[in-house]
């Protein structure tokens, strides 16, 4: 079986369910037949989710054109540092980027700002910190990013979408420090049974990915085991942390049941109740 192929349709599921973090703009098939794919097996909303400005934009813009997708606007954590010093060698979908100081980024948060008033973008991320990508020369271009992002959804009203990799205190520092908004989203949550205890006392929403059914995944299993019902969304954040046994191969909202039902068996329950419980909490979380 090739590792570009796409994995077979899983069995529909019984109880609509939502992604609640995609990627179509990154994903091989057209928005029409993704969103036809993903409604074949009852998934029947996305949140579709900018990483730049362009990519904002298009989120936007293909949110008015679908109802069944929801827009979230942001300048990724690791997109704030090229902003601001730049990135000479870039990567295949980026290109190389002249550094443009803090006036650049200010200039894309503003552009960010606007695209959260419209009504059709329900979400302000993925923004947050990674020290994964970026090293120590970025970090203060990251939590400037960060902190501003965290204003632009209080202030519109809108959920804050978070990317944590490798910087949970740091993260957690900075909510504290500006006041999450209402609805907080860790999106492809990535810590462990006693961050799902922090995260759950302040009413932040956890969303799971494919990694969840990964062999090395047990910390992520235990946090899901102890997040209250309510605060647990499930995601694909396509097209990459395909879930097993389709690990490697390309990631879509079609596949969000396969995750779901290990979710299931992770807390003991059965699918219909945790789809139902999922897509109440995504559209409480992203107002739809």
């Amino acid at each position: 079986m090739s590792r570009t192929e796409a994995p077979p349709l899983p069995e529909p599921l019984r109880v609509p369910v939502a992604d609640s973090h995609t990627h179509l703009d990154m994903q091989d098939a057209t928005v029409e037949e993704g969103l036809a794919r993903a409604e074949a097996v009852n998934v029947t909303a996305v949140v579709q989710v900018g990483c730049d400005v362009k990519g904002s934009y298009w989120a936007a813009e293909t949110a008015a054109a679908h109802p069944s997708v929801h827009a979230s606007v942001a300048l990724h954590p690791n997109e704030a540092p090229r902003i601001v010093h730049g990135d000479p060698d870039g990567g295949a979908r980026q290109g190389a980027r002249e550094p443009g100081g803090r006036a650049a980024l200010h200039e894309a948060l503003a552009e960010i700002d606007a695209l959260a008033a419209l009504d059709h973008v329900r979400g302000v991320g993925e923004t947050g910190l990674d020290h994964f990508r970026t090293g120590p020369e970025g970090i203060a271009a990251q939590e400037e990013s960060f902190r501003a992002h965290i204003e632009i959804a209080k202030r519109h009203g809108k959920a804050l979408v978070i990317h944590d990799r490798d910087a949970h205190a740091d993260v957690l520092r900075i909510l504290a420090e500006e006041g999450a908004p209402e609805r907080t989203v860790f999106h492809c949550y990535s810590g462990d049974a006693e961050m799902a205890r922090i995260c759950a006392a302040a009413g932040y929403f956890m969303s799971f990915a494919g990694n969840v059914t990964f062999k090395n995944a047990q910390p992520l299993r235990d946090a899901l085991a102890v997040a209250p019902v309510e605060l647990v969304l499930v995601e694909t954040d396509a097209p990459f942390l395909t879930p097993a046994p389709y690990r490697g191969r390309p990631n879509a909202p079609y596949l969000v049941p396969v995750t779901l039902r290990a979710m299931a068996e992770v807390r003991g329950t059965d699918e219909d109740t945790l789809a139902a419980a999922v897509y109440d909490n995504t559209a409480r979380a992203f107002d739809f």
